[in-house]
């Protein structure tokens, strides 16, 4: 075998080196981010659902990285404005949005001035919260199956709450009566609360209500629980079977919070902060709060969570379209 020239050797090899070069100076911006992050407080921003995981993991934060945590409330819209003030943020992973179902729901019914896709780099998934699927103590029915028969017995005879067209709550109905052929009226209420209430008080027979809202009227017998929407039975109703359990195999439609930050956020400070985030959802004191609140502590990874919040999406457009769901 013919020796290369021993030039085009050393032009190989210079080629070479300089590739190799341009590789460090590209990964140094990214390794110093790192080194440096957080200089300053960090934004947890919030809205379209409670706080409480910002204020329960902040403080942790500040106890790691002795800089303080500042929760910023932005409610209204549904989560749009807070998701708007995030992915306008600097993207340099002192911007964190508390992410939760409803800002997977929203593209489906509003014009938004960001993509949930495209403007955010996906940290971790904190935990879950499954939604319960409950009836009025009048209702003559014990599970999920009794439900169904009654509502096809009995087509429009129904009505569920809702807080609202196009929540959570609504949707989550809307692909029960797809998956079942269950038909049931639609009563919408400008909040959760008024919703849980509108069951109370019999003026709807259904309602599919968060865990936290449900949990105590449970207690107090006054709505009955048939079944939760997440795949594995709630740690807060261990005797209670999921929706799969009792017949709608995959269904899996739980209430989430996440951490979310502007696209474009270094890498290795993604790596940081998802590392600080899963450290704090395994301590026995963070472990006890969020199971008081009804959630599963989940701390998965950017690239797991990326996949969960695209799933997200496309499940809740289907539901939607075929709902013909809209948002007066």
């Amino acid at each position: 075998m013919r020796a290369l020239p021993a030039r085009t050797t050393r032009v190989n090899v210079a080629r070479l080196a300089s590739g190799y070069v341009a590789c460090l100076l590209s990964v140094a911006p990214d390794v110093l981010h790192a080194q440096s992050y957080p200089n300053r407080p960090l934004r947890f921003v919030t809205g379209g659902g409670p706080d409480a995981l910002a204020r329960i993991l902040g403080p942790k934060f500040t106890e790691t990285w002795g800089q303080p945590v500042v929760i910023e409330e932005r409610g209204g819209a549904g989560g749009m404005l807070s998701a708007e003030v995030v992915a306008k943020a600097n993207p340099d992973g002192h911007t964190l949005l508390l992410a939760t179902g409803t800002h997977t729901i929203n593209p489906n019914f509003y014009k938004l001035s960001y993509d949930m896709a495209r403007d955010f780099a996906p940290v971790s998934l904190l935990g879950t919260i499954p939604f319960v699927l409950t009836v009025h103590p009048s209702l003559p029915v014990k599970t999920v199956d009794d439900l169904i028969r009654l509502a096809k017995a009995r087509p429009g005879a129904l009505n569920y709450g809702s807080g609202g067209n196009g929540s959570p709550g609504h949707l989550i109905a809307e692909m029960f009566i797809s998956r079942t052929g269950a038909r049931m009226v639609h009563v919408p209420y400008k909040t959760v609360a008024g919703g849980v209430t509108a069951l109370i008080s019999d003026q709807v027979q259904v309602n599919f209500v968060v865990g936290p809202s449900a949990v105590p009227q449970i207690t107090a017998g006054r709505i009955r629980p048939l079944a939760v929407t997440t795949p594995q039975r709630a740690r807060v109703l261990p005797d209670l079977p999921t929706l799969a359990e009792s017949g709608l195999a995959g269904f899996d439609a739980p209430a989430w919070n996440g951490v979310l930050v502007p696209a474009q956020t270094p890498g290795a400070v993604v790596t940081t902060l998802h590392q600080e985030i899963v450290r704090a959802l395994k301590l026995p004191d963070v472990v006890e709060r969020m199971t008081t609140l009804s959630f599963e502590p989940v701390g998965n990874s950017p690239r797991e969570f990326g996949v969960f919040l695209n799933a997200e999406l496309a499940k809740w457009a289907k539901v939607a379209k075929e709902a013909g769901a809209r948002v007066e």
